[in-house]
């Protein structure tokens, strides 16, 4: 703690090797973090330029990828600052910020991945009754829902963390996750119970509600082989991003409850791909297996070249 301007730093433990390879760290990292902000802001251009993808799958997507800068962008800056400096250090309150910020946007992804879950099983289990339920009042409504409602709860968590008191001042990771209840003096049950709450509501409830209408969205295209086509085209790409982004997220948020003691390479290695796979993989899955995007990104290239 700096007494003097009374405000609480947090230390990183977790970096390995920063003073050695630091430079190479930063040059590798932010290399990354321009290429995720460039292929993530193109296909958003793509879809808000193009008015062919002015659908409300499109737009779910666009939100997805908006999320993905935004959460690149709470995380980024920060590592690459460390990676230039000799202590890893955090301001209590900025810690605090990058954890809601780490979580609400993780809910959020959920939120709309359950969202496009349901849309493509009105799409394709209900196709005349689409249009009618997919209007723009409902695609707002859900954009609204997706990016408030977990906004509003971690921010609770938020809350009553900055009202716990804490005895420690190292964080074992690089950046502040829910790691940062290990810094409590006494592990609040509170926090723990509302933790437990939102892990449900925000991952386990969506991953369940997009599992059962992808098995309905299954069950339709056996009997209709018409649109077998259509849903391997349309599902494929957002059940692949379930499953990248619900290992991670599960990793990342029971880790540090079940307080296992792994190495500290393997930690970083692991806090790495949480936050390097899921903003990358979303465009390439996404601009790769979306057959409209694949299009407009071709000739977009094409007119480059």
């Amino acid at each position: 703690m700096d007494y003097r301007s009374n405000v609480t730093f947090i230390t990183f433990g977790g970096h390995v090797g920063v003073q050695k390879y630091g430079y190479l760290y930063f040059v590798i990292m932010f290399m990354v973090y321009m290429l995720i902000i460039s292929s993530n802001f193109t296909i958003v251009c793509i879809i808000i330029i193009n008015k062919n993808l002015h659908e409300p799958m499109y737009i779910f997507i666009a939100a997805l990828l908006i999320n993905s800068v935004l959460f690149s962008t709470a995380i980024y800056p920060k590592l690459l600052v460390d990676f230039l400096s000799v202590k890893q250090i955090i301001s209590y309150p900025a810690c605090l910020f990058q954890w809601f910020s780490y979580y609400w946007l993780a809910a959020s992804d959920f939120l709309l991945l359950s969202i496009m879950g349901y849309d493509r099983y009105v799409s394709i289990c209900n196709p005349l009754k689409y249009t009618t339920i997919m209007q723009k009042n409902t695609v707002n409504m859900f954009l609204f829902l997706a990016w408030i409602l977990p906004a509003c709860l971690f921010s609770v968590t938020i809350i009553l963390s900055a009202m716990t008191e804490i005895c420690k001042f190292h964080l074992k990771g690089i950046l502040c996750n829910s790691t940062v209840q290990t810094l409590h003096c006494v592990r609040s049950r509170i926090i723990n119970i509302y933790g437990s709450v939102n892990f449900v509501t925000f991952l386990i409830l969506p991953v369940l509600f997009i599992l059962f209408t992808y098995t309905r969205i299954l069950v339709v295209s056996y009997r209709c082989r018409g649109v077998r086509r259509r849903a391997a085209q349309t599902c494929l790409p957002h059940l692949l991003v379930l499953i990248n982004f619900s290992c991670l997220t599960a990793y990342d948020v029971l880790l540090p409850r079940l307080e296992l003691n792994s190495s500290k390479i393997g930690s970083l290695i692991m806090a790495l791909q949480v936050v390097i796979y899921h903003p990358l993989f979303n465009p390439i899955i996404y601009g790769l297996k979306m057959r409209r995007i694949y299009d407009h990104l071709k000739n977009l290239f094409s007119r480059m070249v």
